[in-house]
């Protein structure tokens, strides 16, 4: 198959694009950002076909829908740390949902018959009720940053190109995943940067956090990619899936077993700065839906993903 993955240089599209070259028999095209990073996909570029395209372009869009002509799409690219959309709304609002209808115009237009897959967000859901968990599917949405709502609008717009044009759109709504790669700005990434600095002497032995009672549903970032192959192998066009453990892990939890595996001696402290307007408390998803269809579950360990991402910058950092 043809399979574009639009933000393949990302932590999540990075992964992805590992998962398909793996199997060995597609051929692979990404989209990346002018002048963006390129270390995630550093050492398989030369086995994809890359296009440099702004997703809020759309006529760059529909010339690249227009020469690749995908079997599978995969939308990936947006503008993804919650945090920076309390400092940029209008630029994650304009990213994330323009640059959706951009591609649902393109495949239109083109008029391709091709399967797309809308990788949606936990932070959908956003303020949960304890008596509401494990979340499922059907449950409200009431997003509490502009980045929740951003995924809000692309999920329903998922669903109004599917019963409008007969797109052949699958929505999931992947609740926290973590691993080798994430960006520095999420807070497992954070505090493993922070460990190995300290590991290696190159700040004091404190550690600075943010609300470390919120509740997470992790998952493994390739354990996650390997989620999104099927969703489109065995998922039903118009349908909306979490892809989730279904169990809860406390930041503060999290925090412990990074810390366990480093073994230094530290303190933590709240940093005021890293607080947000108002914090999604509790997100635990329910995978039944999603795994009855296709047969997925996670596989890796978390205590394996932690210790990942440790080695991941202790390579990183010198």
């Amino acid at each position: 198959m043809k399979i574009l993955i639009t933000g393949i240089s990302g932590f999540t599209g990075s992964h992805l694009a590992e998962y398909f070259l793996a199997e060995g028999k597609h051929e692979l095209f990404g989209t990346i950002k002018w002048r963006s990073d390129r270390q995630n996909i550093i050492h398989i570029q030369d086995k994809i076909h890359l296009f440099e395209c702004d997703i809020k372009d759309a006529f760059a869009m529909k010339t690249i829908i227009t020469d690749i002509k995908p079997d599978q799409i995969f939308h990936l690219a947006a503008q993804s740390y919650v945090s920076f959309s309390w400092v940029a709304p209008q630029e994650t609002l304009t990213t994330n949902i323009i640059g959706e209808v951009n591609l649902f115009e393109a495949v239109r237009q083109v008029k391709i018959d091709t399967l797309i897959h809308i990788a949606g967000s936990s932070e959908e859901y956003g303020m949960v009720f304890p008596e509401e968990l494990p979340i499922k599917e059907t449950n409200a949405l009431r997003p509490l940053s502009p980045y929740g709502v951003s995924k809000v609008t692309q999920d329903l717009l998922g669903y109004q190109y599917f019963k409008s044009y007969g797109l052949k759109i699958i929505r999931t709504r992947a609740f926290n995943h973590t691993g080798p790669r994430r960006g520095e700005v999420f807070a497992t990434s954070n505090f493993a940067k922070q460990l190995v600095e300290i590991e290696k002497n190159k700040r004091d032995p404190v550690i600075y956090v943010g609300n470390l009672e919120a509740v997470r549903d992790f998952s493994d970032v390739r354990d996650v990619a390997r989620a999104y192959a099927l969703t489109l192998q065995k998922g039903e066009p118009g349908e909306v899936y979490n892809i989730a453990s279904g169990k809860g892990i406390k930041i503060k939890d999290m925090l412990d077993i990074l810390v366990s595996l480093s073994k230094v001696d530290l303190k933590i402290e709240q940093d005021p700065a890293r607080l947000r307007p108002s914090d999604v408390e509790l997100l635990i998803g329910s995978p039944e839906k999603f795994q009855k269809k296709t047969g997925w579950k996670p596989e890796i360990p978390f205590e394996k993903t932690m210790q990942d991402l440790l080695d991941y910058w202790r390579e990183k950092i010198n």
